[in-house]
């Protein structure tokens, strides 16, 4: 009971700084991200480590830059998740610039479904929000659950907003398996850590070997969906730009972990160009190959 009146508590503060305009949240980002680098320091270790293990040829103080402009990424990152709880239709649709969306609707044609993959890189949950209100046919957002059974409900609904199907990691070939008689477009999030007991595969990314999934690969193979990489970038504060990105139209035809090397490696390109935006706080590579026997 208590946990549950914290929680609606703590829901009842995020909505009303929901309301708030956007020039007003981003004077609580400047506040959050004094709070988060120099008061707290939160997970600064972990940022200063990710970032020299990936960027080796960087000089500190390049490094020291990198960190600085990530935590006032992640500051607006936060407040604009916030937002997100009460933003209306138009202004994601406003704040959210779209490319290339005919590369999904072709496939469409074809009666094909589609793969699409994005990375903890840039404001991913806006994009989502974006994409949902995109084409007809069914659109289903892959998601992991929360801990928290109130805030993964929370986030269930907002993510589900304007009309994209929520389905649970563990249950996503299931589903796109009962919708093989209609052209789907799913979104999966290609970055995410796998746990110890699922790890199959490592590969090269940002210069140190990373577990990754398999999913984006088995999905596609098995439903013989195109692939595409859904590429949002910032254009400026609080707006961004979301280019689908032709990768495999024919899964079917593929090596062996081609698929997979393809989203990760496309992924690390953006961030090279933009490290910033990327979830450094994460950490990405707690699993070492050498600690495991992978095969």
């Amino acid at each position: 009971m208590i946990k549950r009146a914290l929680n609606l508590f703590i829901l009842g503060i995020l909505y009303l700084i929901s309301l708030l305009p956007f020039r007003v949240i981003y004077l609580l980002s400047d506040f959050i991200y004094l709070v988060l680098y120099h008061v707290t320091k939160y997970r600064r270790k972990v940022v200063d480590e990710n970032l020299l293990n990936a960027f080796p040829e960087k000089s500190p103080a390049e490094r020291g830059t990198i960190s600085k402009r990530y935590y006032h990424y992640l500051s607006d990152l936060m407040v604009e998740s916030v937002k997100l709880l009460t933003i209306s239709r138009k202004e994601v649709t406003k704040r959210v610039r779209v490319s290339n969306e005919e590369l999904i609707t072709e496939s469409f044609g074809r009666g094909q479904s589609v793969i699409g993959i994005l990375g903890h890189y840039g404001n991913w949950e806006m994009g989502a929000l974006r994409f949902s209100q995109l084409f007809r046919e069914r659109r289903i957002i892959v998601y992991k659950p929360l801990s928290n059974k109130f805030f993964d409900k929370v986030c269930k609904k907002l993510r589900s907003r304007f009309g994209a199907t929520l389905v649970d990691m563990k249950s996503t070939l299931r589903k796109l398996i009962s919708y093989k008689n209609e052209p789907t477009v799913t979104v999966l999030v290609g970055d995410q850590t796998p746990a110890k007991s699922e790890i199959k595969y490592f590969t090269n990314f940002l210069n140190q070997p990373t577990a990754v999934f398999l999913g984006v690969e088995r999905l596609a193979k098995i439903t013989n969906s195109a692939v595409v990489f859904c590429d949002v970038r910032r254009i400026k504060r609080g707006f961004y730009e979301c280019n689908f990105v032709p990768l495999f139209a024919d899964a079917k035809k593929t090596e062996e972990h081609e698929i997979t090397d393809a989203h990760v490696h496309y992924l690390e390109e953006v961030i090279k160009e933009h490290p910033e935006y990327w979830l450094w706080s994460h950490r990405r590579w707690k699993h070492k190959p050498e600690r495991l026997q992978v095969g």
